[in-house]
């Protein structure tokens, strides 16, 4: 699946995309400046800046330095500045610089700010099934 490339409409605070409500598009977007999304994505977001209506779907990861998210995003999120709206509801993990939340919105996920999810997670285990034959769990200690 490739990256579908987003046309720009011009106004006089700069250029902006828009997705309508009777719009489905699958596959992933990227944009270079703001995008308003009103329709449905199946895949995944990146842009400068998001809007997103309360009627829309996004089936996909977003990544925006800022996002106003007031539908559904099933998927990560990943936003310098991130404003999540009461009628949003989102099934994914949440990474930020900076969060506002209002009352009522959903989140089933995990909130970390952005750089600290990944370098403060320890390196995985081996499960015991994963040991090389036998069900003895090992350890090694480096010297």
């Amino acid at each position: 699946m490739g990256t579908i490339p987003v046309a720009k409409a011009s106004s006089s605070s700069g250029s902006f995309s828009v997705i309508g409500g009777d719009v489905t598009i699958t596959g992933n977007i990227a944009a270079s400046t703001e995008l308003h999304v009103d329709g449905t994505i199946d895949g995944d977001i990146a842009c400068s800046s998001l809007v997103q209506g309360e009627t829309s779907k996004v089936n996909g990861a977003i990544k925006a330095e800022s996002a106003r998210l007031a539908g559904t995003v099933e998927g990560s999120i990943d936003a310098r500045e991130l404003v999540i709206l009461r009628t949003a509801t989102i099934k994914g993990d949440v990474h930020y610089d900076a969060l506002t939340i209002e009352q009522g919105a959903a989140v089933d996920g995990r909130f970390a700010p952005r750089g600290h999810g990944k370098s403060a997670v320890a390196p995985p285990v081996a499960a015991s099934g994963d040991t090389g034959g036998d069900d003895e769990p090992k350890l090694s200690i480096a010297t």
